[in-house]
């Protein structure tokens, strides 16, 4: 069994990077087990490394050494290779598809990791008359997508965490309150037609680096959960993100009104304007209608040992 670490020099403004190659070095010769280290080049060099070594049918466990992008990049090169597993060293600023499974420090542990387990887990197949991708955490569209967006921006600024850079960036986006127009079709029924907030097609839980915007949300149920959040005053969203953040919204009196959700097998998201900006686990792309369903247990996930 190889071990490789996919290690992005860029992830988290390169804090971790250095710390990162000490602590490879030193589980290695703890527990045994030999590591390669391999540094991405560019966007999509993850993927594309990954998914060659993967063609091969050798056992590998890949270790996405960044942000949920990085993830998302190993996850799309060793879909399809039952002899390729995935696991994550969050030294990215979101981090938050580890989260669905404790907390992100936990995952910083490299001993651990080297003795970590699998479990299988769900993956969002997204695709058009273009192309076929998968999501591992989250898809989000609209205003989501634009505090992403801003979020970038936000946390190339000193002194500026990951979760700060997104609150910093929601009462940013807030001020124009951008949202989105769209056609939401879910398990064959119009569900939305028209303008919203947002629309969140989730596999886990958290976005924004610890926002617990879809508790309902679980990684191996078989199902994506679609979240709609209708336009509404900027006093009232004030009021709820805090809610929105913990993830007690569905709690709050008269939220039906405010948010919609649905457990989906299938969901068909047209843009009513043409085109969309669509934030695939934390990754901005524009793009047409697009039709999504759930890959049950698609891919073997590396826990660490407890």
């Amino acid at each position: 069994m190889r071990n490789i670490f996919i290690i992005n020099p860029c992830a988290g403004q390169g804090k971790n990077f250095g710390r990162l190659q000490e602590e490879i070095e030193k589980a290695s010769k703890k527990t045994g087990m030999a590591t390669e280290l391999y540094y991405t080049k560019g966007v999509g060099d993850a993927e594309s490394f990954t998914r060659q070594l993967a063609k091969s049918g050798e056992d590998i466990r890949f270790f996405a050494c960044g942000g949920d992008g990085t993830l998302n990049e190993v996850v799309n090169g060793t879909f399809g290779f039952p002899n390729a597993k995935v696991g994550v060293v969050p030294i990215g600023t979101g981090n938050d598809f580890v989260r669905n499974f404790g907390k992100a420090s936990n995952f910083m542990n490299i001993e651990k990791q080297l003795l970590g387990q699998t479990v299988k887990v769900d993956l969002i197949e997204y695709s058009n008359d273009e192309k076929t991708r998968y999501c591992a955490n989250m898809i989000n569209i609209g205003f989501d997508c634009n505090v992403v967006d801003k979020t970038a921006e936000m946390k190339k600024k000193p002194l500026v965490s990951g979760s700060g850079a997104y609150l910093l960036s929601v009462f940013a986006i807030l001020a124009k309150k951008k949202g989105a127009n769209l056609k939401v079709t879910v398990d064959g029924k119009v569900v939305h037609d028209g303008p919203n907030l947002l629309c969140a097609i989730a596999n886990g839980s958290y976005c924004g680096g610890g926002v617990y915007s879809s508790p309902q949300a679980k990684t191996d149920d078989g199902l994506m959960d679609v979240n709609v959040v209708l336009d509404m005053p900027r006093t009232q969203f004030i009021k709820l993100f805090p809610y929105y953040k913990k993830g007690t919204h569905f709690g709050v009196e008269g939220i039906e009104k405010m948010v919609h959700a649905f457990p989906a097998k299938e969901t068909v998201i047209e843009p009513l304007d043409g085109i969309m900006k669509l934030c695939v686990d934390g990754e901005i792309e524009d793009i047409g209608t697009i039709k999504l369903r759930t890959l049950e247990k698609a891919f073997e996930f590396i826990v660490p040992k407890k």
